[in-house]
């Protein structure tokens, strides 16, 4: 008899140990989803700027680019298919038709405030000497504190209006400074006096 019970209590400690260490493991896995979800957030969030500023420059779209979406969907197909108590399919649907709202939002910001290659101009225009992208972006999220500005996107713009001859870049040493190309040509005759 006690080596019965003794054997239950082996059992129970072991399943409540293993319960433990699933629910650790549970709360590891879903930190991990969760901040891959921001990940990918931010990702379709800078693709969104991405495909914008191409359209603004009037760059055509890659044709890989739906793939890409429906790359990108996957997981969270997934995530849903584990949650729910329907077939794969049924919770393949409902992402779908999300991807689809998300493709639908995508302009709508555009034709509401200026793009990101119009506030790079004229925050350029209005400036009397050279600017990183650095402090463009600064300059940039402290005016339109609702947007989101990533110096990466603003130094892609800025080469963007450079090859439009729309901005002129120079180096100084390692860093790269932007201007009008007006600017610049003001900066080049005051130079020029100055010797």
């Amino acid at each position: 008899m006690s080596e019965t019970t003794e054997l239950t209590s082996q059992y129970s400690a072991q399943v409540t140990s293993d319960l433990e260490r699933n629910l650790k493991e549970q709360e590891h896995l879903s930190g991990e989803i969760e901040a891959l979800q921001a990940r990918l957030a931010s990702v379709q969030r800078d693709h969104t700027v991405l495909v914008n500023l191409q359209q603004a420059l009037g760059v055509p779209a890659p044709a890989a680019a739906p793939a890409v979406e429906s790359a990108a969907s996957v997981p969270a197909a997934r995530k849903k298919a584990t949650r729910a108590s329907g077939t794969a399919k049924q919770a393949a649907t409902p992402k779908k038709r999300t991807g689809k709202k998300t493709a639908a939002k995508a302009p709508a910001p555009s034709s509401a405030s200026p793009t990101l290659v119009d506030l790079v101009r004229e925050h350029l225009a209005g400036q009397s000497e050279p600017r990183s992208a650095a402090e463009i972006t600064t300059a940039l999220e402290q005016l339109h504190p609702d947007r989101t500005v990533k110096t990466t996107v603003v130094r892609t713009t800025l080469e963007g209006l450079v090859a439009k001859n729309q901005a002129q870049r120079t180096k100084q040493g390692k860093s790269v400074y932007y201007t009008t190309p007006d600017t610049a040509a003001s900066v080049a005759s005051d130079e020029q006096q100055s010797v």
